[in-house]
């Protein structure tokens, strides 16, 4: 049975959908920001440990009542969507220190190739041609963005590796959506990101303490500015933001606007760090986002309700 589409209720639905896009797709220029300060794990502990402290605090003066007790399994699998989650905020941050905005941010949106991919390799699932298309498509996308010099990134000379942690972190974050998606049953949405939020700062303090990469010093404004508004602009009112938009659109919907994500980067990486693009990294980018749309479309028709875009923010 086709997807139930929520109602719309005119321009203010469409005006909050879009200032969220336009709040996740500004993280990259946050982090940017932050790294002029900071190391990248430091960096990554600091947004979550902000986000955490402040849904743990709204959580406790909200809950009346405390929820069921997690068994087991549910601990594990929060605990493990954590650690994905940390291992996918590590890799994308890292990645902006080695490529240029534009490029992490576009594959780190490559997630829902990711965990369709496995759905077809490891759970059968069936595709029909488009999809396989769509592949075929994402593929030579792929090398016109990798295989073209662009801006230099804030440390040149090492883009393979900058693309490397981009991919990571995105096939991490398409770990941890299969791996919430397991978990999930009758857990409320505040519960789950909560607990991996959380798991999440845990590990990465405990990395970044191990790995020595100190928190931005005091007088490092423009960092400190970066690591606030990752948390708050990106993290919190983002996020918030596209969960609210559930109430007009459909979870697919949304995963399809994800698509602008790395359009509203380039377009203010462009304004702010002078970052520009061939024409060969924008044909690429374009295959890209064009081959996700079409895998998306596809979870549409299926009437498998998953929202598969990027978390990047």
């Amino acid at each position: 049975m086709p997807q139930e589409v929520p109602p719309r209720h005119g321009s203010a639905a469409y005006l909050i959908l879009g200032s969220a896009q336009l709040a996740v797709g500004a993280a990259a220029i946050f982090a940017r920001f932050a790294l002029s300060g900071a190391q990248p794990l430091a960096v990554s502990a600091l947004r979550l440990l902000i986000a955490s402290a402040i849904l743990f605090g709204f959580g406790f003066a909200q809950r009346a009542t405390p929820g069921r007790k997690l068994s087991r399994t549910e601990q594990l699998g929060l605990f493990l969507g954590g650690l994905l989650l940390a291992a996918h905020f590590t890799g994308w941050i890292w990645s902006l220190k080695y490529t240029t905005v534009a490029v992490s941010t576009l594959l780190v949106t490559t997630t829902p190739l990711w965990t369709t991919l496995y759905d077809a390799t490891v759970l059968k699932r069936r595709f029909g041609a488009p999809v396989w298309v769509a592949y075929a498509t994402a593929a030579a996308g792929l090398i016109l963005v990798v295989g073209v010099r662009a801006s230099p990134p804030p440390v040149p000379g090492h883009q393979w590796l900058g693309i490397g942690l981009a991919l990571f972190g995105s096939v991490a974050i398409g770990a941890y959506f299969t791996l919430i998606r397991n978990v999930r049953g009758d857990l409320g949405t505040r519960r789950i990101v909560t607990a991996t939020y959380g798991w999440a700062a845990l590990i990465l303090a405990i990395a970044a303490l191990a790995a020595r990469q100190p928190p931005p010093p005091a007088g490092a404004s423009v960092a400190w500015f970066g690591v606030v508004a990752m948390a708050l602009v990106s993290q919190l009112l983002g996020h918030t933001a596209l969960n609210a938009s559930l109430r007009w659109f459909s979870p697919n919907a949304i995963a399809m606007t994800t698509l602008l994500e790395p359009v509203f980067a380039a377009i203010l990486a462009a304004a702010i760090f002078r970052e520009r693009l061939s024409l060969a990294a924008v044909a690429g980018g374009a295959l890209l986002l064009a081959s996700i749309g079409v895998v998306l479309q596809q979870e549409l028709n299926g009437g498998t309700p998953r929202a598969g875009g990027s978390t990047a923010a």
